[in-house]
C-alpha cells in the first residue's frame, strides 16, 4: 500500500485530493494531512473535513515530523511552501507530486535538478489537458507558420497567477514544435493602437471571474479558416484524480523528474 500525504489538506483542492485518494481503485491511503500552523482546522480529522467520514488522520503543521508516515506527498499549495516541502521530501527520500502553479523560473529549475527522489511535476493533472498538449503539438507541426496562434484561459476569481501554468505549458509545447522561444514571442496583453500582428507571436488572454474551474482554448487562425482546441474543466476532481494517479504511478519509479505525459505514456 502506498501511503499518501496531502499538503494544504483543509483547502478546497486539498479536500478534493483526500476524496480522490479514497475513491481510487489503487492500493492507496491518506496517512498524513498538513495545514498551516494558524489554520483553524489544525488537529482536525481530515476525513471528517473532506468526506464527513472519520479517517483517524488529524491535520498537522509539521510535515518533517511526519516524514516516516508517508511514501508520496501531493502538493498543490503555494510556491514557497512547495519548495520547503520538496526539500523535506528530498531529505527524507520521499516521492512528491507537484501541482503548484505560479512558480518562478528559478524554482522550476530547482525542481528540474532533483535527482535523489522521484518527482512528478506538471502544470495540470487532467488527463484531457495532457491529451490536448499532444493534439496541440500535432496541430502546430501540421499548420506551421501559416496560422496565427492565440491562447485564451479562464479561471475563478481567486486564482492569483496569470496566465495559468496550463496556458503557459500549451504555449511552450507549440513554440517548441515551431522552433520558437516562448519568452521571445509571447504577447500577454494588447492595448491601444500599435503595429499589425507579428505572425511569429503567440498571444495570451486571461479571464478571471466567479467560480470558473478552468477553461483553455488555443486558436489557430488562418486565412479563411480557424481551428480551435478547447478543454473545459467543470470540477476540481479531474485534477485531483490525475494527481492521485500520478502518486500511485510514482511509488514504483526510480529517482528523477517526470511529467504527467510520462504517467499517461504520452511522452515522446
Amino acid at each position: 500500500m502506498t501511503r499518501i500525504a496531502i499538503a494544504g489538506a483543509a483547502g478546497r483542492m486539498g479536500r478534493t485530493l483526500v476524496s480522490a485518494v479514497l475513491q481510487s481503485k489503487d492500493d492507496l491511503k491518506v496517512s498524513v494531512a498538513t495545514v498551516l500552523a494558524d489554520d483553524p482546522f489544525l488537529g482536525a480529522d481530515i476525513g471528517l473535513l473532506a468526506t464527513g467520514v472519520s479517517l483517524g488522520v488529524t491535520t498537522t503543521a509539521d510535515l518533517a515530523a511526519a516524514a516516516e508516515d508517508f511514501d508520496v506527498l501531493i502538493d498543490f499549495t503555494a510556491p514557497e511552501a512547495t519548495m520547503e516541502h520538496l526539500e523535506i521530501c528530498r531529505q527524507a527520500g520521499k516521492g512528491i507530486v507537484i501541482g503548484t502553479t505560479g512558480l518562478s523560473e528559478a524554482q522550476k529549475q530547482r525542481i528540474a535538478e532533483v535527482t535523489e527522489i522521484p518527482v512528478v511535476f506538471a502544470p495540470n493533472y487532467s488527463v484531457g489537458v495532457n491529451l490536448s498538449l499532444n493534439l496541440l503539438r500535432s496541430a502546430a507541426k501540421v499548420l506551421g507558420d501559416d496560422f496565427d496562434i492565440e491562447i485564451i484561459e479562464a479561471h475563478h476569481r481567486m486564482k492569483k497567477d496569470s496566465p495559468s501554468g496550463t496556458a503557459l505549458k500549451m504555449g511552450e509545447v507549440i513554440a517548441d514544435e515551431l522552433g520558437r522561444n516562448l519568452s521571445e514571442v509571447a504577447v500577454y496583453g494588447r492595448e491601444g493602437i500599435g503595429e499589425e500582428r507579428d505572425s511569429k507571436t503567440i498571444g495570451f488572454a486571461t479571464v478571471r471571474g466567479g467560480d470558473i474551474v478552468g477553461d483553455h482554448t488555443v486558436v489557430f487562425a488562418g486565412m479563411g479558416e480557424r481551428i480551435e482546441i478547447t478543454h473545459r474543466a467543470s470540477s476540481r476532481m479531474t485534477f485531483a484524480t490525475g494527481a492521485v494517479r500520478a502518486a500511485s504511478w510514482l511509488g514504483a519509479r526510480e529517482p528523477g523528474v517526470y511529467s504527467m505525459l510520462d504517467v499517461l505514456e504520452l511522452a515522446d
